[in-house]
């Protein structure tokens, strides 16, 4: 556990295992939210999990200033700098998925494989006019009406039913809600208003991942639509959205697959 100074704060990270580097990447999901995926991979990898900038542990100097997809990746480099790495293997999921993106785009000859799972692209799908005017309502609730009546808006059009769990609760609420309004403020629409470069990707190693129990959410529309970009097909995970809380064992065993030459 440890910390490096990034443009603009400092970025905390975990290390855990050995072998080939993969970089476990969320947004807004940090390192504690990876845990048990990363323990599942650490007998085959060196694992290198993170909070992202301005998230629980990694803070920002001005924390006004939103996160977009090439900022994080930017930091994803600082911190292979950091530890005298060349290259990774990544995955990156949700919001992750398009830091991963941004990485390739960026930073291609430091990434080996990307696994984009569940990147929500908005701008790929058909109807993207209407999805970016809801995310614009999502934030605008969010800074009206608060975390909990913005939070509701954002799962009914991800996709969810009324019940569906989110990530677990942390042993800090105080932090999960800080966390919340960092993504909703200054997150959420960097993020989903990406526009991937089909041309500074196309060729790269890249696996789109989709859940098996995904298809009533957004981001089955979204990878599928990033999957047609780049000319290839989705691959299918275990679980939904956060497949790798509710089946551990059997999700790492596919990411282990897809970056085992």
């Amino acid at each position: 556990m440890a910390t490096i100074q990034i443009d603009g704060g400092t970025l905390y990270y975990e290390t855990k295992g050995q072998g080939p580097v993969l970089i476990i990447t969320g947004s807004p999901m940090g390192a504690s939210g990876f845990a048990q995926l990363a323990e599942a991979l650490a007998t085959d990898f060196t694992v290198i999990t993170h909070d992202p900038r301005g998230i629980s542990q990694s803070t920002l100097d001005d924390v006004e200033q939103d996160s977009t997809p090439d900022l994080r990746a930017d930091d994803l480099v600082a911190l292979l700098d950091a530890l005298d790495i060349e290259t990774a293997d990544v995955f990156g999921s949700s919001g992750g998925a398009v830091t991963g993106l941004a990485l390739v785009t960026r930073h291609p000859h430091r990434v080996r494989t990307l696994i984009a799972h569940e990147p929500p692209l908005l701008e790929l799908l058909p109807d993207a006019a209407e999805q970016r005017a809801a995310t614009q309502d999502i934030v605008d609730t969010y800074r009206s009406h608060g975390l909990g009546a913005a939070f509701g808006k954002f799962m009914a059009n991800a996709g969810f039913e009324p019940g569906d769990e989110g990530p677990p609760p942390s042993a800090n609420p105080e932090q999960d809600a800080a966390d919340g309004a960092r993504f909703l403020g200054h997150e959420l629409l960097g993020t989903t208003t990406y526009v991937p470069d089909a041309s500074a990707l196309t060729g790269r190693s890249i696996v789109v991942g989709l859940g098996a129990d995904s298809a009533k959410l957004l981001t089955a529309d979204t990878s599928r639509a990033l999957a047609s970009l780049l000319g290839t097909d989705t691959v299918e995970f275990p679980g939904d959205h956060g497949g790798w809380m509710s089946q551990t064992d059997a999700f790492a065993a596919v990411v282990r697959r897809e970056l085992t030459p």
